[in-house]
């Protein structure tokens, strides 16, 4: 969430909003004000700061129902050199040994 706060993103909402709230917040960014749903916001700081690239949560998040390589790639358009790539990477931050320990130990911390 900070990312993409920071990256411009002016309103985060739930996919459960009614529509009379979705109505008024459209309104308050269209005038230049931010919303945020109080109870994500609260989700986004409980969880931390993660070390993870959004690239690599993404391919540890298809990694966590023990995908293959070519599976995790076709999910997320890349190629499977790529995806292996982002899988070492995220493994060697998290200091796991291999992409199910670095799935499971990154949905602990809250990043995917």
């Amino acid at each position: 969430m900070k990312r993409a706060l920071a990256a411009g993103v002016r309103g985060f909402l739930p996919k459960t909003t009614s529509a009379a709230t979705l109505a008024e917040v459209i309104r308050t960014v269209h005038r230049g004000g931010r919303y945020v749903d109080p109870e994500l916001a609260a989700e986004a700081i409980s969880t931390g700061d993660s070390m993870l690239t959004a690239r690599e949560a993404d391919v540890l998040e298809c990694a966590i129902d023990g995908a293959s390589i070519d599976e995790i790639a076709k999910r997320v358009h890349l190629s499977p050199g790529t995806t292996r790539n982002y899988l070492s990477s995220a493994i060697a931050k998290l200091g796991v040994s291999n992409r199910y320990e670095a799935a499971l130990e990154a949905r602990s911390r809250g990043w995917i």
